[in-house]
């Protein structure tokens, strides 16, 4: 079973609560961050550059992604030059379509080639990836955000997809795959044991993290001992 400090799949925390950014910080397994606009809308931001400026403080040096809030092409370009000069460690993430539907990906291209660090995010499907891959190419260093956890969702297993996914990823010595909305510890081993570059974590499954490789007697003893205590708490008779 494979420890915690075995990993070798990069961790990155993925939250939009500055609290815990600054605890995921501390965390020697959290090599970057990440957020967007449902966490920072989750954790009651309300100022979107003053939040980012606030992250970036205390994570100068590790990658971090902000996504552009525009469903208007010209816009998101504006948005990402903006949100690229807050920090060199700054990833702009890019939806893989429009609202409607509409490809982003020769934005994505244009980005890429002006020295944008873009995290191309949203993307479900192969070809999604591969279209985004070789925008990316002779670009500037970039992540594809693969939503395995959303595929899973669907009843489907996104295993097999991982592994494509980063084989074409991995045909670019500029690009990174992430494992991107895992749900359980389990998402976090399967990443590490194909190869995947990175995988987004919240801080209740990075807490999670701690039950990697636990004995079963112990846990299952563990799991009697909290129904018994919540029944004496809660006073219940029969």
């Amino acid at each position: 079973m494979t420890a915690k400090h075995d990993l070798k799949v990069k961790v990155f925390a993925d939250g939009a609560d500055l609290d815990g950014i600054r605890a995921a910080a501390q965390d020697p397994l959290v090599r970057g961050f990440t957020t967007n606009p449902t966490l920072m809308r989750k954790a009651s931001v309300e100022n979107y550059e003053r939040f980012a400026r606030a992250a970036l403080e205390l994570v100068p040096e590790r990658p971090i992604s902000f996504e552009v809030l525009s469903d208007d092409l010209n816009q998101m370009r504006e948005q990402a030059l903006k949100i690229s000069s807050w920090g060199d460690n700054v990833y702009v993430k890019i939806p893989i379509t429009d609202t409607s539907g509409g490809s982003t990906v020769d934005l994505i291209r244009h980005l890429t080639s002006a020295g944008v660090q873009v995290n191309a995010t949203a993307l479900l499907t192969i070809e999604q990836v591969s279209e985004v891959t070789e925008a990316l190419r002779d670009g500037a260093p970039a992540y594809v955000s693969f939503f395995a956890g959303r595929i899973a969702d669907t009843g489907r297993d996104p295993l097999a997809d991982v592994v494509i996914a980063l084989s074409i990823v991995h045909s670019l010595p500029n690009v990174e795959l992430i494992w991107a909305s895992p749900r359980e510890v389990l998402n976090i081993v399967q990443a590490d044991q194909v190869g995947c570059d990175i995988i987004t974590v919240t801080n209740d499954l990075l807490a999670k993290l701690e039950l990697l490789g636990r004995d079963l007697m112990e846990y299952s003893l563990d799991t009697v001992r909290m129904f018994y205590a919540d029944a004496q708490r809660a006073g219940y008779t029969i």
